[in-house]
Parts: C-alpha cells; sequence; structure tokens
C-alpha cells in the first residue's frame, strides 16, 4: 500500500512540486499518494511550507514526520502542536545556488566592480585591489550553507574565518565559537557574510558595538535572515563610515518596504531574497529520501533541534 503523503504549501507551489515529487518518489523506490487534501487521521508524512494553512497539527496523528520546503524553520518550530519530527530542508540546488550569490558579491566588493559599473562622471579613475590572499572574510554560521560559502570564498584564495555558536573544526578555515570567538571572527573581517538562522540567540547579532568591531570600511553581506541586523544600527555606521557598503539579501519585513530607507541609501544594495531559493528538482529527492527513511525504519535527514531553533 501507498504511504499518504500530503502536500501543505502554498496552492500555487502544486503544479511546480507535483510533478517533481512524483518523479522522486520513483527514483527513490517509494510508493507515494501525493495529495493537497486528505482526512488528517490518513496522513503519514506531511511535506510543508511554513505559509500554508496547516498551523495546527493536533489532528495529524498518524504523522510521521513534518519535512519542511524551506531551509528556515523559524516560522514553525515555535509552534506548540507540532509533536511530530520536523525536518529542515537541506538541498544541493539550495546550497549550490547561495555559494553563486555568496561568491559573485565577494568578488564584487574584493575588486571594487561598482565603481566601474556605476561611474555617472565617465571619470578615468584607476584602483587595483588587494590580491583575494590579503582580504580576510569572515562567514557567520557553519551550518550546511555556511561551511558550503566558506569553502567556496577560501579556494579562491581568501584567508577564511568562520564563526559558530559550537565550536567547529573545517580544513582549510579558522573557526571560533562563543562570544569570545565572536569578537575574534569580526576584528579581522574586511567582508562580512551573515548565514546564521534566526533564533533567539542570533537576533540583532550585528549592532552597534559588534559593527564597532569591523575594520573600518568593511562590507557587509547578509543572505541569512534580516532580524540578523540591527537596521538603524547598520544605517548610522554606513553613515559614518564604519561600514563600506550592505548588500542585503533577507529583510525583517518582505517585500521591504517602499519607504525602507535601505532603498535610497548609496551604500546598501537589496536584492529581493534571490540568494538561495529551493529547486523544485533537488528538494523533491530529498523528501524522498526523508520518506523512504521513515518507511524502512531508518533515521530522517535533517532534524531539527527544536531547544536551538534550527
Amino acid at each position: 500500500m501507498p504511504v499518504n503523503a500530503l502536500f501543505a504549501a502554498h496552492p500555487s507551489r502544486w503544479a511546480i512540486y507535483q510533478p517533481a515529487l512524483t518523479a522522486a518518489f520513483a527514483r527513490a523506490g517509494v510508493d507515494v499518494d501525493l495529495r493537497q487534501d486528505f482526512a488528517p487521521e490518513a496522513v503519514d508524512y506531511i511535506i510543508y511550507a511554513p505559509n500554508s494553512d496547516l498551523q495546527d497539527f493536533r489532528p495529524y496523528t498518524r504523522a510521521k514526520a513534518v519535512l519542511n520546503l524551506w531551509a528556515g524553520v523559524e516560522k514553525i518550530v515555535g509552534n506548540t502542536t507540532l509533536t511530530q519530527p520536523l525536518a529542515r530542508m537541506v538541498d544541493a540546488g539550495m546550497t549550490d545556488g547561495m555559494v553563486e550569490w555568496v561568491l559573485g558579491h565577494v568578488m564584487r566588493h574584493h575588486l571594487g566592480m561598482d565603481q566601474d559599473i556605476v561611474n555617472p562622471t565617465h571619470r578615468w579613475q584607476p584602483h587595483v585591489p588587494p590580491l583575494a590572499r590579503d582580504r580576510p572574510v569572515t562567514v557567520l554560521g557553519l551550518g550546511e550553507l555556511g561551511t558550503a560559502a566558506a569553502r567556496a570564498i577560501a579556494q579562491v584564495g581568501f584567508p577564511v574565518t568562520g564563526w559558530s555558536r559550537s565550536p567547529k573544526s573545517i580544513p582549510g578555515l579558522t573557526t571560533h565559537a562563543g562570544p569570545e570567538g565572536l569578537t575574534q571572527a569580526l576584528k579581522s573581517a574586511q567582508i562580512l557574510v551573515l548565514l546564521l538562522p534566526d533564533t533567539p540567540a542570533t537576533t540583532g547579532i550585528l549592532k552597534a558595538d559588534t559593527l564597532a568591531m569591523l575594520p573600518r570600511g568593511a562590507m557587509i553581506l547578509n543572505p541569512g535572515r534580516g532580524p540578523l541586523i540591527d537596521d538603524d544600527a547598520l544605517i548610522a555606521a554606513l553613515d559614518s563610515g564604519q561600514i563600506g557598503h550592505a548588500t542585503l539579501d533577507v529583510f525583517r519585513t518582505e517585500p521591504l518596504p517602499a519607504d525602507h530607507p535601505f532603498w535610497r541609501h548609496p551604500k546598501v544594495t537589496v536584492t529581493p531574497h534571490i540568494a538561495s531559493e529551493t529547486r523544485p528538482g533537488s528538494a523533491s529527492d530529498t523528501i524522498a529520501e526523508n520518506i523512504r527513511r521513515g518507511e524502512a525504519g531508518e533515521p530522517f535527514l535533517y532534524l531539527v533541534d527544536r531547544s536551538r531553533g534550527y
């Protein structure tokens, strides 16, 4: 008999995911009845996006797991009705997309490309950047995405420091952890990349005092989560020259309101949450593998530690 998988995401995503998931189930060798509507007591797995109408998980008494379609789980992890195992999305396509966005903007800032691309006076302005080996980069957050991005940056030749809440050892990177390690990680960062999850411990991690720890003129990239940055403190640091530029992909409110000062600030680049989109094909393989594991009695991949919030 097939297992019953409820697709609980925005209805507009069904046309995209239904064929991708069906193909992934076939590749994984699992027999799945995938629908947008089941009697709750008949559901074995919930394929979920936090913008779904499903917010009360109590009727889903048979469900073995909730399989999130998004990497971020901050909008669901605190749901007190959710007692089933929760798996976050780790998707090869999403990881590749994030690496490409981060590496592209690191190189853009390292080479000073904006000076040449935006040159309204058409002035001849020679500028020679340092070599990558002389430009320290720090990545805050060494999960799947942060580690992949840090390794890619290091492969180009940049000296890369990584910071995480708990100690990690990653070949080719200098790593720090904890509050004291954060100071060490920030003080050398000519380019800073934020790839932390949004948790109570990380909200506002970049504020006036931590921004002041960075080298003067440092560049900031935030493709992680909007609440990691205190917006007002960042604008003040940009205005004073403490921060040279901020390229931001995520925001406290999305879409970013038209009257937000980030839109008008000459030292801010806004990208519309495009750094790392879930790719239906590769994401469906992750979902299919977890259902295969659940049916085989094997541990689920990418389970969320709810005490940490990720």
